[in-house]
């Protein structure tokens, strides 16, 4: 049978490979994979367990070695080893929970909250270990195995469970459901932060059941979408490095610092200390904390610039014998995304972004505290979008991806050689499918300065040799990313699906414009105060490229982009009427009033100036004071729940191209917020867009339906 283009309801089908978790030996790895049920538009993530050396594995072969942990229909995540390797612990959504330890009536207090269990792998039921008000998450197993750390959110108002619950009940019960606040950040993404809810770190003894909460008194954020990965404990069992909000109400502004608190060596009738600031003084971000294998140093990352969130980050390394912090990595031109400790404690391994894709560096951090600036990382491996490394048994694990692989986890030794794929579990749901074949090109952009493009040729058409032109001109899409200060990589998107994109026939481009990361700290700031310029002209002089040589139709051009993508079609529209039609998914239409956006700090560095200051400035690349040119077509999509971009940016632009008589279509999702997340609404964005862009770039261009 002859394979067809990929579809949205393709990709929903696929399972979706999470983070390894391998055993302390590396033999064994954990793999949540998560699958989706589009008529019941919900999805589900199980923990499956296979060998570290299997290849292949999840492929629905009769020899697979793969073997689910956890049931299907209900959400398994966060897996942890115990230091044995007999057990794993992870946290559970709502829906069937087993019995508690030591609850006759088996059935948990906060039925909709995500907990605590172990699974034996001996054999037997998994077990539930908490049943705390608002959930837990990340779990930690200490080194003797006797102990778990977890995170669970408190009330400010209520410390502790007990308080935490009672609070809650009277909330519900209290008809007055008022936001109050004086912070200068008071919600995030899709929810309110007046609540009063804080994560704190507590501590469970296995065998007594005893909990302690380290940090009782903490009004201190942890990070706010996801608050995993923000602690480690020390070798020793003895104290537990973390970071959170550094800030102060009214947290004008907000960043957050690095701290550690003491564990008590018996938690009953224990009080816990204080936590103690690792970058007091520090004004600026600072993260991800990692103790060295012997428990002398402490590794996190450091940023500078506090009104420019995509400063580099940088290495530091903190002595706890004497308090002394280096910085490993002040000169180094890339951002250190994750890095951790080799087992051995010689070396730390450096996950970044470069150049479109993900490169893993090694860092000899002894010379580099010696002399800094003599010893730089080096590069052992690049290509796709890789990360979450785990390193264990002599091998490095990592998920990763391609624009025409889907995720999977893969595995290599310790020098980035001998890179190999471990599991295979979205070959099945690709059997079949024909994928658009991926290039890159570098081309001339602003200023001169050489800038990337990644190009999807649909299926059935042929990418052209060097120098040859094509037999027929095909539609093209430009795709902007968001951020500004984000990247296309070479990465497989679930949300905005490049080869989906290709897939009915479009030339698909990716143009990594100024302002991206990935190429330095000086091309990613080059944009500050000038949204409109070199992207733009970016943009522009790809597409120019692309019709030069024989590629494109100069009558079917258009674009899409979401978030500052969303924004850079309003300045498309306001610039030009070349592209036959464009889309803009939760784009900012109107600097100034983007200060409902739920972050506002760095703003006047970010769009050139501030509403009672530098009007002129902000103004300079607003689309809204250029409308007077808006002609192509536009495509407005939006989420209800989008406190980013609010959607009322979404409303703006549509109702100015009403009023001008301008082609125009408007879809709101209710339910969602800056990303389409749920299958059928996102199965319908997809048709959206695609029947948009098939109505407008129908052979001859400008269709109207």
């Amino acid at each position: 049978m002859r394979p067809r283009p990929l579809t949205a309801d393709d990709l929903w089908a696929m399972p979706r490979v999470g983070a390894p978790a391998p055993d302390p030996a590396g033999r064994r790895i954990v793999v949540p994979v998560t699958t989706y049920a589009m008529e019941k538009n919900e999805g589900w993530t199980r923990l499956w367990l296979l060998p570290a050396d299997a290849k292949d594995a999840g492929d629905g072969r009769a020899s697979d070695p793969v073997r689910p942990l956890t049931p299907a229909g209900v959400s398994c995540t966060q897996p942890a080893w115990s230091p044995d390797g007999g057990s794993i612990f992870f946290v559970r959504e709502p829906g069937g929970e087993p019995a508690a330890a030591g609850d006759p009536a088996g059935r948990p207090r906060f039925p909709g909250m995500p907990q605590l269990y172990r699974l034996r792998l001996d054999g037997g039921e998994a077990e539930r270990l908490t049943d705390l008000p608002l959930g837990v998450a990340d779990p930690r197993c200490f080194p003797d195995g006797r102990r778990v750390a977890l995170l669970a959110p408190i009330l400010g108002e209520a410390p502790g469970p007990a308080a935490t619950a009672r609070r809650l009940r009277e909330r519900e019960a209290d008809p007055v459901k008022a936001h109050v606040t004086e912070d200068r950040i008071y919600r995030h993404w899709d929810r309110w932060l007046t609540d009063g809810a804080f994560h704190h770190l507590f501590v469970l003894d296995l065998a007594s059941g005893e909990m302690l909460d380290l940090t009782p008194a903490s009004r201190r954020w942890f990070r706010f979408m996801d608050p995993t990965d923000s602690y480690d404990i020390a070798p020793d069992g003895r104290e537990i490095a973390f970071s959170a909000a550094a800030s102060r109400p009214p947290h004008d502004p907000i960043w957050w610092g690095v701290f550690t608190v003491p564990v008590p060596r018996r938690l009953a009738g224990a009080r816990p200390r204080a936590p103690r600031a690792l970058t007091r003084g520090h004004r600026a971000n600072a993260a991800r904390p990692r103790y060295s294998p012997d428990g002398r140093w402490i590794l996190f990352g450091m940023q500078r610039e506090l009104d420019f969130y995509a400063d580099r980050t940088r290495l530091v390394l903190h002595d706890r014998r004497g308090g002394r912090q280096a910085v490993l990595t002040e000169d180094w031109p890339f951002s250190a995304d994750e890095r951790l400790f080799t087992p051995d404690g010689k070396r730390i391994l450096i996950v970044t972004e470069r150049e479109g894709r993900s490169a893993l560096f090694e860092l000899d951090w002894q010379a580099a505290r010696r002399r800094p600036g003599a010893a730089e990382p080096r590069e052992l491996l690049r290509g796709g979008t890789f990360g979450q490394v785990r390193a264990a048994g002599g091998r490095l694990l990592f998920s990763r991806s391609s624009l025409a692989e889907a995720p999977e986890i893969w595995r290599c030794d310790p020098r980035g050689r001998g890179a190999r794929r471990v599991t295979a579990f979205a070959r099945p749901a690709l059997k079949g499918r024909a994928l658009a074949a991926v290039r890159e090109l570098r081309f001339s952009g602003a200023g001169g300065r050489r800038v990337q493009m990644f190009l999807l040729w649909p299926p059935g058409a042929r990418p052209p040799r060097r120098g040859e032109r094509p037999r027929r001109r095909l539609p093209l899409l430009q795709l902007v990313h968001g951020g500004p200060h984000g990247v296309f990589g070479d990465q497989w998107h679930w949300r905005w699906n490049a080869q989906l994109f290709a897939a009915p026939g479009y030339l698909t481009a990716m143009v990594n414009f100024h302002g991206s990361t990935g190429w330095g700290q000086d091309f990613a700031a080059s944009i500050l105060g000038r949204w409109g310029d070199q992207p733009y002209e970016d943009v522009m002089k790809a597409t120019d490229l692309l019709v030069e040589r024989g590629w494109a139709d100069p009558a079917r051009l258009a674009a899409a982009g979401g978030s500052y993508g969303g924004y850079l079609m309003a300045w498309i529209a306001s610039q030009t009427d070349r592209f036959a039609c464009l889309v803009n998914h939760a784009g900012v239409s109107d600097l100034q009033a983007a200060y409902a956006s739920d972050w506002t700090q760095g703003r006047r560095r970010s769009m050139g100036g501030e509403p009672w200051e530098d009007i002129a400035g902000m103004d300079r690349y607003n689309p809204m004071r250029h409308a007077r040119g808006f002609t192509s077509p536009m495509l407005v999509l939006h989420g209800e729940r989008d406190y980013r971009v609010p959607y009322t940016q979404g409303l703006e632009i549509y109702n100015v191209y009403k009023a001008m008589g301008r082609p125009a279509r408007l879809v709101v999702y209710p339910d969602e917020n800056h990303w389409i997340l749920k299958p059928q609404n996102s199965r319908h964005w997809y048709s959206e867009v695609l029947d948009w862009l098939d109505r407008w770039l129908a052979r001859g261009g400008r269709r109207q339906g």
